[in-house]
């Protein structure tokens, strides 16, 4: 059975570098289909359809949402809004009055349970209508997907800053301590690694959050790499936890915010970093010891996107829409690895990406706990495209001594 009606698209949660190509994605190819009325984007996504706030993606030109594929963030606009059962009433009862016959979420694990949730209660109601949860994350930590678009240009943004600061490190020797986002998955943090290319080369060290952290192991840990290099360069996830589950960076703050999901605000403040910085000067005796807090600069850094990731979001916003519009079939669009490197695009049930979240598999994590391996290094590589940017050393002989020798 053929639905016609309109088709809604909304982004939820944290933007990245290429949301939009999954918007474009969707919003062109749905607007092929004769059975389309209307493509209406929802403004902050679930939030905008409460309020029935909605741009008329119709009438917007090709030429124009070409250029907002190409550009980071999401331009809809987003919302941190989690829907309880009354919220996707309310968002299948708007969606239903405007004649709404498919809906598109980009999002999350989060995002893709709302997009259940609103999908059972038009089942209920027994209303024809079809909802197709898009991925993404910086996080990389949707289950089945080999991977989500959003991850590849982030990890680049992360590789690539943690070149930057191994430079920087060489030349004025100390400890440095970069933390990154990853509140349960230490993906991100893990692509700090990928840009090695010398045996001395930082990142050092790397503590994710599937590994349980302890203090004196970490002390001890850059003790060993500053009494072998001079130098130590550190990349820790912010949702390190202790041997109890309890996130490091918890312990660390006056106040304590938490999000609509009931998450620890990890992001907001540079404690994690500041304290370890701290205990690694007054332990270790070292005087120059850094500390930098990511936060946000790595979800929608516009110098350095993955033109992978930018074709596979964009596919997965295609794919969504001909499975919904030619196949009339709800679920979440997942990306599979099928070669070195190839993928393939499937519809897989909502309910089995919904909620939880993917971690590092421990064949990506070397057995000290405390850096990845090359196995996670053959993984990342294909998903952050091409490298423009590759560091040298200087390689000329070193001049014989002539006053210091006497």
């Amino acid at each position: 059975m053929v639905l016609k009606g309109k088709v809604v698209i909304a982004q939820g949660g944290g933007p990245t570098a290429v949301i939009n190509q999954s918007l474009v994605g969707a919003a062109l190819e749905s607007r092929k289909f004769p059975q389309v009325e209307r493509v209406y984007g929802a403004v902050h996504g679930v939030r905008g359809i409460i309020n029935e706030d909605f741009l008329d993606l119709t009438q917007e030109t090709t030429h124009n949402l070409e250029c907002v594929a190409n550009t980071p963030s999401s331009a809809l606009f987003s919302t941190r809004d989690k829907p309880d059962e009354k919220y996707c009433k309310e968002i299948f009862e708007v969606l239903k009055a405007h004649d709404v016959r498919y809906f598109f979420y980009i999002g999350g694990n989060d995002s893709a349970s709302t997009v259940n949730i609103v999908n059972e209660n038009a089942k209920k109601s027994s209303y024809e209508f079809r909802a197709i949860h898009i991925p993404k994350t910086i996080d990389n930590d949707l289950l089945v997907n080999d991977h989500t678009p959003g991850y590849g240009s982030a990890a680049k943004f992360v590789s690539q800053a943690f070149n930057g600061v191994d430079l920087d490190n060489r030349a004025l020797p100390g400890v440095y301590i970069g933390v990154v986002m990853g509140r349960d998955a230490g993906f991100l943090t893990a692509a700090s690694a990928i840009a090695q290319k010398f045996p001395d080369d930082g990142p050092h060290l790397i503590y994710l959050p599937e590994v349980p952290f302890d203090k004196e192991k970490f002390l001890g840990d850059v003790r060993e790499v500053y009494r072998k290099y001079g130098r130590c360069v550190v990349a820790v996830s912010e949702g390190i936890k202790n041997e109890d589950g309890v996130p490091v960076a918890k312990d660390l703050m006056s106040k304590i915010e938490y999000d609509a999901h009931g998450n620890i605000v990890l992001s907001s403040t540079g404690a994690l970093g500041e304290k370890l910085a701290s205990y690694v000067k007054e332990n270790l005796g070292i005087s120059r010891v850094r500390s930098d807090t990511f936060g946000y600069l790595q979800r929608s850094f516009m110098g350095c996107v993955s033109e992978v990731d930018q074709h596979e979001a964009r596919e997965v916003g295609e794919k969504a829409a001909q499975f919904a519009l030619w196949h009339n079939m709800d679920g979440s669009i997942t990306i599979h690895r099928t070669g070195d490197y190839s993928v393939d695009y499937r519809l897989t049930s909502l309910d089995k990406v919904a909620k939880y979240t993917k971690s590092m598999p421990e064949h990506f994590i070397n057995k000290e706990g405390n850096h990845v391996t090359e196995a996670f290094k053959n993984y990342l590589r294909p998903l952050i495209g091409q490298d423009p940017f590759t560091a040298h050393m200087l390689r000329a002989p070193k001049v014989d001594k002539i006053l210091k020798n006497i």
